[in-house]
């Protein structure tokens, strides 16, 4: 271990993962970039949590984990004979599914489900798989509207990947709740569930994911991310949890302390609403990122709130107007599919507050815009 105790480094996962273990508090969040190693460190983690018998047989665990390898328990079967009957497969022998037969899973899936998509799902415990259909409204000759079904349809890629996140969550709350065929469960681990979603889903997964999690005792859960705005919003939605940036060099693994300090994450974010702001792609959404970089920045500054580092202007001479702008619009449910496009005047509103945090604050040029109009 280095002298400072804000970076600490390890050799190896195994020494990483006995770390993330070793943590008392209750949500341990991680970024890294692509490329560091975030999911054969979670394959780490869960197997230090399995004891083995003198055979070398697997006899109890105490990982539930989400990575690529949990997409991986889910294959298709195209029918490519008859192509009528597909259906997605489960791999039933994996420890994941235990017990979901006698849990009602759909019940659990399915209000997850209809907020976000259009199609429906029937499973068959018995046979391990998953068929799905969707109901289209169809308008008759008579000018009146029918419902018809398709059955077996394949879903979309994007789709597959938002079910079998839903799939997860709903068995993660069983184990939250203490359910018997996932009582085993001591730890979440879940590595960047994200990773083909544009930022609207971003910010509605981790919202979800953060208000899951909350004010329940019972499970630990280590989240790992290379998506900077997924991360920001779990660590403004969980401002206990622990924070890390994760590297490698050639001396091992560093795990970097972020939890007081100006995150290195923000830069890109203001990237990204600057890039917003002169595309004039604004949604609501990016005033809850823009509220997340101001409530940082005054902290490094010495303020108590966020509005105090908002430029006074002769029109609003106490910074509050704008201030109740950004609480108002920072506020209420994460859209997923349906992003609210701001309206012109909060469009101006949002340009001239990040116009004019930019120029206040330094921030290397060749990164940012001169100015946001």
């Amino acid at each position: 271990m280095p002298a400072n105790d804000t970076i600490q480094s390890f050799a190896n996962f195994d020494d990483l993962a006995g770390h993330l273990r070793s943590l008392e508090k209750k949500v341990t969040l991680i970024f890294a970039y692509n490329g560091t190693g975030k999911t054969r460190l979670s394959m780490a983690f869960k197997e230090q949590g399995k004891q083995r018998n003198d055979d070398g047989e697997v006899v109890a665990r105490d990982t539930l984990y989400f990575n690529a390898f949990t997409e991986d328990l889910f294959s298709w079967d195209n029918d490519l004979e008859n192509d009528s009957e597909r259906v997605l497969k489960m791999n039933t022998t994996s420890q994941f599914f235990s017990g979901l037969s006698d849990l009602e899973l759909e019940n659990r899936i399915r209000p997850l489900l209809y907020r976000y998509s259009d199609f429906d799902f029937v499973i068959d415990y018995k046979a391990g798989t998953i068929s799905f259909f969707r109901d289209e409204r169809v308008l008759e000759k008579d000018g009146t509207y029918a419902t018809a079904r398709h059955d077996n349809i394949k879903i979309s890629r994007g789709e597959e990947n938002m079910f079998i996140w839903r799939f997860f969550l709903a068995i993660a709350q069983f184990a939250i709740d203490g359910q018997e065929a996932y009582d085993w469960v001591k730890y979440l681990y879940i590595d960047d569930p994200i990773s083909s979603l544009d930022e609207n889903n971003a910010i509605a997964v981790a919202a979800h994911l953060a208000h899951m999690l909350k004010g329940q005792n019972r499970i630990k859960a280590v989240i790992s991310s290379h998506h900077t705005l997924f991360f920001s919003v779990l660590c403004n939605e969980m401002k206990k949890a622990q924070r890390y940036f994760l590297n490698h060099d050639d001396s091992g693994f560093n795990l970097r302390d972020t939890s007081d300090t100006p995150r290195f994450y923000h830069v890109a974010m203001l990237k990204e609403l600057c890039k917003a702001a002169e595309s004039d792609r604004l949604y609501t959404y990016h005033f809850t990122i823009l509220r997340c970089i101001l409530e940082k920045a005054a902290t490094f500054h010495g303020f108590e709130n966020f509005g105090d580092i908002i430029r006074r202007q002769s029109d609003d001479e106490d910074g509050a107007f704008r201030t109740r702008y950004v609480n108002l619009l920072s506020h209420g449910d994460y859209s997923l599919f349906e992003p609210v496009e701001m309206m012109n005047e909060n469009k101006d509103i949002f340009r001239k507050i990040l116009g004019e945090f930019m120029r206040s604050y330094c921030f290397n040029p060749e990164l940012f815009p001169e100015a946001v109009s």
